[in-house]
């Protein structure tokens, strides 16, 4: 029984540690940035969404309400960047 306490508490921590420490936005950058949405590859994503909790939690890939930062002015040259969340 002491080997599958120690085992389920292992287990939990495994899943619990890493939740806690995407559990906060990602830090503002130290260069002229702006919001990024759409495109955010899945769990890449620096802050919450809609459907997520918040940074690196997105569930797929150019999610429209997923965000990264990115240098200013670069945004909407990016595919499907848009500096506006958008709808979907």
């Amino acid at each position: 029984m002491k080997t599958s306490t120690i085992a389920a508490s292992a287990l939990l921590a495994a899943v619990v540690v890493p939740m806690m420490a995407s559990a906060e936005p990602a830090p503002e950058p130290k260069f002229k940035a702006e919001k990024c949405y759409g495109v955010a590859r899945a769990a890449n994503n620096d802050c919450q969404t809609a459907a997520s909790s918040c940074a690196g939690t997105s569930k797929r890939d150019s999610q429209a309400d997923a965000w990264l930062y990115v240098p200013a002015g670069t945004c909407t040259k990016l595919v499907g960047g848009s500096t506006t969340p958008k709808k979907g």
